[in-house]
């Protein structure tokens, strides 16, 4: 019996080992199995990690590097009759955290208020048939007209009688090297005078305005001369001309001296219509090219508009002279040193609104300024003076 009981024992414990044996195995394999899923979904979050650090790694290099990158500017000379092509490394200018003050500005005039709250720090506007002033905001400070230049560019040429059908050619000389403003016309570009003309005025094309000039008899400096004797025979005694494009600061005047040269810019038919195209395609060597009108109230069928240009240079701000007819009433609009981008327009608006709403008896006309006057201010400046307040008092 006793051995019989052994052997029972010895077959238990033989069968029972095999068994726990097999448990532990199935139980390791189990334990294996889900750390390897668990590292599985560990690995994915660590290589998502990686990239996500790698990728705010390059942004930070590039922003790092944005203040000092570069970029290469092609330039071509002519020395002693032969094409030079130079390369120059420009670095890209700084953000600008203080917005340059204007003339006006420094000046003064942005200290001055109107009933209209107009962004331009002057304003005038006149009754074109009468020559009453209906509005004026210092009118009669000098200051940089920009591109308002290219009005009186226009003048000279169409007085000059030359031939608008002449193939004038633009040269390096009719670069911009004062501003660096870009131009769509390169070096090399053929067009007729009469499309120069009318980019010129239609869409202050600079490089356009600058070869009008330079293929004047005599060259730009007899140019010159001709815009600033052309002042004088108009009463434009605040005017001074320097160049054909307005780039140059130097070439100033009043708002006064301004309202003159549109009236009498508006009796040329070919500057009305040059100046009031809502857009023109042109022919630069043979290749069609399409420019817009840099003031796009030309294109609203609620203005009508005979005559205009804009203007801008950071000494001048935004500009604007118009000729329109406002209730069956000819204007003449002047504004200049107005800050935005669209703030000249809006003060073309808000003006065009305030002279609706006027009245015939809501305009009283003050005495005449006493001042000596030439037979020329006789002529173009016969000026009487409404006062804004009263006006708007009276409404």
């Amino acid at each position: 019996m006793i051995k019989l009981a052994l052997a029972i024992l010895v077959s238990l414990f033989l069968v029972a080992e095999p068994a726990s044996a097999a448990g532990a195995g199935a139980g390791s394999q189990a334990s294996s199995e889900k750390q390897k899923r668990q590292a599985a979904k560990r690995k994915p979050v660590k290589k998502k990690t990686a990239a996500k650090a790698k990728r705010a790694k390059r942004q930070d290099v590039a922003q790092a590097a944005d203040g000092n990158r570069q970029r290469m500017v092609r330039r071509v000379t002519k020395v002693n009759g032969k094409r030079r092509v130079t390369y120059q490394v420009v670095r890209k200018a700084a953000p600008t955290v203080v917005a340059m003050r204007t003339a006006g500005d420094l000046a003064g005039l942005h200290k001055t208020d109107d009933p209209l709250s107009l962004r331009s720090n002057v304003a005038l506007v006149l009754d074109q048939n009468s020559s009453e002033v209906l509005f004026e905001k210092n009118a009669n400070v000098p200051l940089p007209i920009a591109s308002i230049t290219k009005l009186m560019t226009g003048l000279v040429v169409v007085e000059a009688g030359q031939d608008l059908n002449e193939m004038l050619t633009i040269t390096n000389a009719d670069v911009d090297r004062l501003k660096y403003s870009s131009s769509r016309l390169p070096v090399g570009a053929r067009m007729t005078r009469g499309n120069l003309l009318h980019i010129a005025l239609m869409s202050s094309e600079n490089r356009a305005a600058s070869a009008l000039g330079r293929n004047y008899p005599g060259g730009i400096g007899a140019f010159v001369a001709a815009m600033n004797a052309k002042a004088r025979e108009l009463g434009m005694n605040d005017t001074r001309y320097v160049d054909s494009s307005g780039l140059s600061s130097q070439n100033v005047s009043s708002a006064r001296d301004l309202a003159k040269l549109v009236a009498f810019a508006h009796q040329k038919p070919l500057l009305r219509q040059y100046s009031t195209d809502p857009n023109w395609v042109v022919e630069a060597s043979g290749r069609p090219m399409r420019y817009a009108n840099t003031n796009y109230l030309v294109a609203l069928p609620d203005w009508n508009i005979g005559l205009q240009k804009t203007g801008f240079i950071n000494e001048a701000g935004r500009c604007l002279v118009m000729q329109a007819m406002i209730q069956g009433r000819n204007v003449i609009m002047v504004f200049l040193d107005s800050k935005g981008k669209m703030s000249r327009t809006a003060d073309a608006g808000r003006m065009r609104r305030w002279l609706e709403a006027l009245t015939p008896d809501s305009i009283v006309p003050a005495a005449h300024a006493a001042s000596p006057a030439t037979a020329s201010d006789t002529t173009h400046t016969s000026f009487s003076t409404v006062s804004a307040a009263t006006v708007l008092q009276k409404r």
